[in-house]
């Protein structure tokens, strides 16, 4: 992995912290296009079984490996679309006996990438999301929904008992302060490009420039679709949201969610 995407020495710059006594985040820093200081983040959740989730996995560090041990066994390695995928391979390694979950096209993705092969449990399509799903002891926990409409196809999941939402780029909360805040020598509010992709990618105030983003060009291929995934997703109930790139937004995730996705709220309606 290029040292111009992911840092070479993660084990040194990623922030391992318990959001909840049940979810653990693994932050880091990361450059979209090796210039934009978007920062990436895998969450790991412990389920009411007892089983493990983890969700968008980042670097698999020694001590990610220790964190992972003090709080049990992995069952679950879900990719959340079409780029959120770059350690799904290691950890499968890592964990051989967990399903892994994904969307469709990525596969054959990964294969021209020359990725690792996994075993994929589960695939959500657009054709089968309503009906898909993943098993008893996973749906017990998790509402979720593929997201097809998205230009990435995400996956998005919501932890029921945490009420916490878990998602890749559906919804950006930056700057990535958190995820740079061991690197020092770094400032993730610096620099041209990450500025203008800050601008759009926040959501204080009213986050105009963030619904003008999603609506003109993130859902643009197939927002009818999108309208409907946004819909089902300000139905569940969470109060967190944990993005990939970004701050947490530990409290007020539900009202900042409609904020950002108002159109697509407000459209799903007409469409119904």
């Amino acid at each position: 992995m290029s040292s111009k995407l992911v840092p070479s020495n993660p084990a040194e710059v990623m922030v391992i912290r318990k959001v909840t006594p049940n979810i653990t985040i693994f932050s880091a820093p990361f450059w979209r296009f090796g210039r934009i200081k978007i920062g990436g983040r895998g969450t790991l959740v412990r389920m009411s079984s007892g089983a493990l989730a983890v969700f968008s996995p980042t670097a698999l560090t020694p001590e990610v490996k220790e964190t992972v041990a003090s709080l049990g066994e992995v069952k679950y390695i879900a990719a959340l679309d079409f780029e959120h995928h770059m350690f799904v391979g290691p950890w499968h390694q890592e964990y051989p006996n967990a399903k892994v979950l994904g969307v469709e096209g990525l596969p054959e993705k990964r294969e021209k990438q020359g990725n690792e092969k996994v075993p994929w449990s589960t695939i959500f399509t657009a054709q089968n999301k309503e009906k898909v799903r993943v098993d008893e002891e996973f749906d017990r926990d998790f509402d979720y929904e593929f997201v097809d409409g998205h230009g990435n196809k995400e996956l998005v999941f919501c932890y029921k008992p945490d009420r916490t939402l878990i998602e890749g780029d559906l919804l950006f909360n930056l700057p990535a302060t958190e995820q740079f805040s061991k690197m020092p020598s770094v400032d993730p509010n610096t620099g041209f490009l990450t500025r203008i992709f800050t601008y759009i990618s926040h959501t204080r105030g009213e986050a105009l420039a963030q619904r003008r983003f999603i609506w003109w060009g993130l859902s643009a291929g197939n927002r009818p679709s999108y309208n409907k995934s946004v819909e089902k997703i300000n139905g569940w109930n969470f109060d967190r949201i944990v993005p990939c790139h970004g701050d947490v937004i530990e409290s007020g995730g539900k009202g900042i969610f409609q904020k950002v996705m108002q159109w697509h709220l407000e459209a799903a309606k007409k469409q119904s």
